[in-house]
């Protein structure tokens, strides 16, 4: 498989990292576009304080200032071209949503972060409802030690035959 673009759900936490540097790699190891999507509540004046007042520019400056924000994701040796989508329909949607309309042909998330991101619920139905191949990127850790097995000569638990 070559993907042509690739659509990458950010929530800018450090345990997205991860799945951020593994869509990076794709990207530019098939010269593929890196479509960058951040979830919020609303893309509209409800984030304004108690008692500012609404004036008809206020909501694009909100605007901008999240499409900033989401440009900075990109660490400044990451050569990918790189569009940027900012939704604030609910997050399996959105995911779905712009995969549809932006034609990507993979899509690389993480299965950790803040608040709603990427439960395991959302990553699994995002698996099960993509029409491209989904990859999920598991945070660093160390990895569990694996429980003791005794081998016995009617069950040896695992048989390897190699060809010479």
């Amino acid at each position: 498989m070559h993907p042509k673009s690739i659509l990458h759900p950010t929530d800018y936490t450090e345990s997205s990292r991860p799945a951020l540097q593994e869509a990076i790699s794709l990207a530019e190891e098939h010269n593929a576009r890196l479509v960058l999507l951040h979830v919020v509540e609303s893309l509209g004046p409800e984030n304004l304080t108690y008692g500012e007042s609404v004036s008809p520019n206020q909501p694009e400056t909100y605007r901008q200032q999240l499409f900033e924000e989401l440009r900075h994701i990109l660490p400044p040796e990451a050569h990918v071209q790189a569009d940027y989508v900012l939704s604030e329909e609910d997050l399996v949607t959105a995911i779905l949503r712009t995969q549809a309309d932006l034609g990507c042909d993979m899509i690389v998330l993480g299965t950790h972060g803040v608040r709603r991101w990427f439960t395991r619920g959302v990553a699994e139905e995002i698996v099960r409802r993509a029409p491209c191949p989904v990859l999920v990127v598991k945070e660093s850790r160390v990895p569990e030690p694996l429980s003791e097995f005794t081998a016995t000569e009617l069950h040896p638990g695992q048989l390897i035959q190699r060809k010479d």
